[in-house]
């Protein structure tokens, strides 16, 4: 692996125009296959987990599964409601959504307790999951009832018209993130380069790998299932990789052409480069796809979805950058070298000196490093302080499982939600109690389900279910009745459903599937021996997803340090090394998870930062956060350390090697971290709240990995150790060099880099 960063970009370099077309022809293809092939989705068995998701395999089972369902609601546009008039608006919804091929039922009207709506259910045609593509048509016919009936307002909400609203509200959001975050990083890269076509460079191969990432992602969905999440991160996660990569190997590159001072063409600079910055490169592509794979052993579908996404956005990444990238800079550099003879000579013509180089570490910088360098023991408490202070409010983090009363209501279907659930408050939640037995005991369970209703009646968590009157125009007010027993056609499977006035994430309904589960089951069905009985729904949903989670959480964790501390160990030959980067990644990651549950846990920043909210935190985020900030945390450590460990293979001591790659690596880490931090930061202004916490945490996490990490206590702890920082390796030879008979070998760039 050492030597193939240089076999790779001497080939390129040899064959610039061979390598630039066949890197578009391969995004390309990536493309067409992806299109070709579609994307397999992830279908509604895809995302059953714990008991929940056994209960619904048991109802799927027998033909009861749950059918994606809207609600039509007819009011008054002011004053009272006409019955008549809305028993009219009401025929004439049925009769439309009888004739949609999408719709499978339609049931009678209901009015509301206090007379002043009247609801419409629908059930639609196919599994859950498919609603959001079948809605379409139902708010089309939505809009010309309301168009008919002028006096009435004819409004629709469900899970499907709240999926769809979601999806949308998502795109528009990626719109609005790349918005933001593409001139944000163009204008850094230009202050970087000084050169229009230098920062599209960078750019340009990022959104070529997002391309191919898309393509291939797509492909890959027929392996695993796309749960609808692996774009959005291919988007977050290329930008950010794709640019950091390229920025790398450009300022490298740029380095060893100063360092020439013309002597070397520009075949031989990209292969001094790809010695350095692209083994760097490789070693830290390689440790972001080992930290993301962790993923996969969370067995869930989303997980997989963001781990897949991951991988091979940040593959195709550190492929463009070992391939075209060497090509395009061959080319631009013939180019640069044409015209730098006219250059000097009017620089000369005006008196200005000739250009040296690049400066190093600027004043910032050194301002930065100087306390680091007079002072590291000090410095290193000091901010080790400061990042244990940052994560304490990680102790208290709580976990939610957002659901469909946590979306935004800039979503009108969210805003009619509201009004229905107000109306029809025994709609918000509703938990399903699945039983399996044998045919010849389906009177039995009946009995005791219901009873298990009747019970259930008399807590007050639950909600009284209705009875629905036969027309609109003597439609009546919710009555108590027992809650029906559905039992499938083989008598096997029986399915009841108990409603609940209170949204899923609170207090009172997760109180009420504990009472379902623990108390309420065990005294009536849980009573009947060899009946299997599973509790499913929102509420049920959510909290086995979190449990899920938690138990999967120390399997993830505990094998994630054991990756980062072997990459570590492996690209630098030092156990010790290995154990700094295990705990800078910890430091950076419970530092910014600290940060995440001050400002999102609370209620503080809701004004600030546009959210509401959910006393918790999103019960994927953490997870995620964690496995993807090792992986970013490894990017800088690895090209930062290979900056110190290159400067002590060219006979510097300890000390000084540390402050030469910390000097050497400072503006460019810095500048790759404004670009992650702008593309992360731009999904705070997102309207969903688990992508704002995302974006929050990525965004604060590579912020303090780049200033208070890398550029304050990684040099501070390398400077006490000193040499026993590198134990147990030798001094190692250059990158780039081999060992033969004992004397180490520069790679040789052959003819076509001699200048002259």
């Amino acid at each position: 692996m050492r030597h193939l960063p240089v076999r790779m970009a001497r080939w390129s370099a040899r064959h610039a125009g061979r390598a630039i077309v066949g890197w578009f022809a391969f995004v390309v293809l990536c493309l067409v296959a992806g299109i070709a092939l579609g994307t397999n989705e992830a279908t509604t068995k895809d995302f059953w987990v714990g008991e929940a998701g056994r209960a619904e395999a048991m109802a799927t089972e027998g033909g009861l599964e749950r059918s994606p369902t809207e609600r039509f609601m007819i009011r008054a546009g002011s004053g009272e409601l006409d019955m008549a008039a809305a028993g009219a608006a009401a025929r004439d919804v049925t009769a439309r959504m009888r004739e949609l091929p999408e719709v499978e039922s339609v049931a009678a009207p209901v009015r509301s307790k206090d007379g002043e709506v009247l609801l419409v259910s629908v059930v639609l045609n196919g599994p859950e999951l498919e609603g959001r593509k079948n809605v379409v048509p139902l708010l089309e016919q939505t809009a010309a009832v309301g168009a008919d009936h002028p006096d009435l307002v004819v409004e629709e909400t469900g899970s499907p018209a709240i999926s769809k609203g979601v999806n949308d509200q998502r795109d528009a959001d990626l719109a609005l993130s790349e918005r933001i975050s593409l001139p944000v990083t163009v204008v850094t890269l230009l202050i970087v380069f000084g050169s229009v076509i230098m920062a599209g460079v960078p750019l340009l191969l990022a959104l070529s790998s997002i391309a191919a990432a898309i393509g291939l992602s797509m492909v890959a969905s027929h392996v695993m299932p796309d749960a609808g999440v692996g774009t959005n991160l291919i988007l977050l996660i290329g930008l950010a990789v794709g640019v950091d990569y390229t920025l790398f190997y450009l300022k490298r590159e740029r380095e060893e052409r100063a360092r020439a001072g013309g002597r070397l063409g520009p075949e031989a600079l990209v292969e001094l480069a790809a010695a350095t910055a692209g083994r760097a490169i490789v070693i830290s592509g390689l440790a972001v796809v080992v930290s993301t794979a962790t993923l996969y052993l969370a067995t869930d579908v989303i997980f997989s979805s963001l781990a897949t996404g991951t991988i091979l956005v940040v593959a195709v990444a550190v492929a463009s950058s070992l391939t075209v990238l060497p090509a395009l800079l061959v080319v631009i550099g013939r180019r640069t070298g044409r015209l730098a003879p006219r250059r000097a000579a009017r620089r000369a013509e005006r008196g200005e000196p000739a250009r040296a180089g690049e400066p190093e570490t600027g004043r910032v910088f050194a301002a930065l490093l100087r306390p680091a360098r007079t002072r590291p023991a000090l410095t290193l408490c000091l901010s080790v302080l400061v990042m244990l202070g940052l994560a304490v409010p990680a102790l208290g983090l709580k976990l939610i499982d957002p659901g469909r009363d946590t979306f935004s209501r800039d979503i009108p279907a969210m805003r009619v939600y509201d009004r229905l659930t107000e109306s029809f408050p025994e709609l918000l939640v509703t938990h399903e109690v699945v039983t399996r037995s044998t045919p010849e005991r389906a009177a039995q369970v009946k009995q005791a389900l219901e009873d298990l209703g009747r019970r259930a009646q008399t807590d007050p968590l639950f909600a009284q279910a209705q009875k629905n009157p036969e027309n609109a125009e003597n439609a009546e007010t919710p009555e108590n009745s027992p809650p029906t027993v559905r039992t499938s056609a083989d008598g096997r499977i029986s399915v009841l459903e108990l409603s609940v006035p209170h949204p899923a994430p609170s207090a009172e309904a997760i109180a009420s599937l504990t009472h379902l589960r623990q108390d309420h089951i065990p005294a009536t069905v849980g009573r009947l021996s060899g009946v299997e009985t599973a509790v499913s729904g929102d509420v049920a949903r959510g909290r086995d997803y979190v449990s899920h989670e938690s138990d999967k959480l120390p399997l993830v964790l505990g094998l994630l340090l054991l990756m980062t501390f072997l990459m570590t160990v492996w690209a630098f030959r030092s156990v010790v090394i290995g154990v700094i980067g295990v705990v800078l990644n910890l430091l950076s990651a419970g530092a910014s998870l600290g940060m995440l549950v001050l400002v999102f846990q609370g209620t503080w920043a809701e004004g600030l930062l546009n959210f509401d909210s959910l006393g918790a935190i999103a019960s994927r985020v953490p997870l995620f956060l964690v496995v993807i900030l090792f992986g970013l945390s490894m990017d800088y450590q690895v090209f930062v350390v290979s900056r110190i460990q290159e400067a002590r293979q060219n006979g510097m001591s300890a000390r000084e090697a540390v402050l030469e790659g910390i000097n050497r690596s400072a503006k460019v880490v810095t500048s790759a971290a404004i670009v992650m931090v702008t593309v992360f930061g731009a999904f705070v202004a997102l309207h969903l709240t688990e992508m704002k916490q995302m974006g929050f945490c990525l965004a604060v996490a590579v912020l303090l990995d780049a200033v208070v990490i890398r550029l304050m206590v990684l040099p501070s702890v390398l400077l006490l150790l000193g040499e026993r920082a590198w134990w147990p390796a030798r001094r190692p030879g250059r990158f780039g060099r081999g060992r033969r008979g004992g004397r180490a070998q520069e790679p040789v760039a052959g003819p076509l880099t001699e200048v002259g």
